[in-house]
């Protein structure tokens, strides 16, 4: 990614956004500009974000879909997510007015979604800005709960609207008037609960990581899905350095892990010249310390839990998160140990294990071991600075980055290339 100095100016976090089929349709990241006063400069700061999420010349054209929410019964399946989220891969929340003016000013392109506060949405002098981006094809939503109806002009230029858990006074989906003619996406959901409450009242999508349910009880029995142990049985194969035919033989119990690990390893992230063809191949290309790598992100993909793609979006985004911000002590093993530890980091809740009970099959360094155990370390800092972007808390992004002596600018460098990275694994 290239130098841009406006994002020494911000502080960035992200969440998902989760439609009704629990998987993720797009990433909200949310902006806090350094000082309150300052304004970044707008232009440079799409740029950056272009980097990550170019435009696609192939894409389809942006087109406004307003469903109107028709009453129906409680637990009912709802809308679909209309198309205009499906070509939009991220919605930028910009927590700071005078930032949100000029990157509206700036002209982002349709596919980055817009959030509008609620109070400007109604405020007149900004009718003609609202107007003038929706004409341009952009997906604009409402964020918050206006205190006074919308004119019908501006409220025809918003595509959802988005509502907080805390803000939320449905008990089902019925259709109401102002800005309930449109679709609805429920933000501030933090557990498995909230979601299916969120849908059951009509909501197209969800805002938040379902990260509040309670952890996997230490004793339980578990059953190991087989392909599970097919990794496990790899990861520890390769730790033991053991021949490559004894480690085909392993894969092949198990074709589709055989499938899913060619396409981590051929896939544009992965930056490998040549096409990898077989698991003898692989081992010869990278070598079993790299190798053991990108096993820790096939195991972390094998869950089937309930919120498993939530769950595998952020572990893949927390391991790439961590390697780059590995990248500047220079030592490509502790690199290494970053990534897995950060793809790890949830794999409690993806294989509904305590971690003392996982560490007794996986073999992982000291260091991740003490991370993810609660055991502190040098990798627990960096465990804490993930949860902090990820629940999009300013003050918890700043006090975790002066900890690990990191500024702003190599912070949201490092997320927005794991961001990056990460959709070309999506694909």
């Amino acid at each position: 990614m290239s130098e841009h100095p406006v994002l020494g100016q911000l502080a960035l976090g992200y969440s998902p956004m989760i439609d009704r089929q629990r998987a993720v349709v797009a990433s909200r990241l949310t902006l806090f500009p350094e000082r309150p006063e300052s304004t970044p400069d707008a232009a440079a700061l799409l740029d950056a974000l272009l980097e990550v999420w170019p435009a696609s010349d192939e894409a389809e054209p942006m087109k406004l879909t307003l469903r109107p929410l028709e009453p129906r019964p409680a637990g009912a399946r709802g809308v679909p997510l209309p198309p205009t989220v499906k070509n939009a891969p991220v919605s930028l929340n910009i927590a700071g007015e005078s930032l949100l003016m000029a990157v509206m000013e700036a002209a982002p392109p349709p596919h980055l979604m817009l959030e509008i506060p609620a109070f400007m949405a109604t405020d007149a002098t900004h009718a003609e800005a609202i107007q003038r981006l929706r004409e341009a094809g952009s997906v604009l939503l409402i964020k918050g709960r206006p205190l006074k109806a919308l004119a019908p002009e501006v409220l025809a230029c918003f595509s959802h609207s988005i509502v907080d858990v805390s803000d939320e006074r449905r008990s089902e989906a019925t259709a109401t008037p102002g800005v309930r003619s449109i679709t609805t996406v429920q933000a501030g959901t933090r557990s498995a609960a909230e979601v299916e409450r969120a849908f059951q009242r009509g909501a197209v999508a969800v805002l938040g990581w379902p990260f509040d349910d309670p952890l996997p009880a230490a004793g339980a029995r578990h059953t190991v899905a087989s392909d599970v142990s097919v990794v496990l049985d790899l990861i520890n194969g390769v730790e033991r350095e053991e021949p490559v035919s004894r480690l085909e033989a392993v894969l092949r119990r198990d074709p589709t892990v055989a499938f899913r690990l060619m396409r981590y390893l051929n896939s544009p992230a992965f930056g490998l010249s040549v096409e990898v063809n077989s698991f003898g191949h692989a081992l010869m290309l990278l070598g079993h310390e790299r190798l053991k790598r990108w096993l820790a992100l096939l195991l972390a993909s094998s869950s089937k839990a309930g919120f498993a793609q939530p769950m595998i979006h952020a572990a893949v985004r927390r391991g790439l998160l961590l390697e780059e911000l590995g990248r500047g002590q220079g030592d490509p093993e502790l690199r290494g140990e970053m990534f897995i530890c950060g793809v790890f980091s949830l794999l409690d809740r993806l294989l509904q294990q305590p971690f003392a009970e996982l560490m007794k099959n996986l073999p992982v360094p000291e260091r991740v071991q003490q991370a993810l155990c609660g055991q502190g370390g040098p990798f627990a800092p960096y465990l804490e600075l993930l949860r902090a972007i990820e629940q999009e808390s300013l003050y918890d992004i700043r006090e975790c980055s002066d900890q690990l002596m990191l500024g702003p600018a190599e912070v949201n460098r490092a997320l927005l290339v794991a961001l990056g990275s990460a959709r070309q694994l999506d694909g």
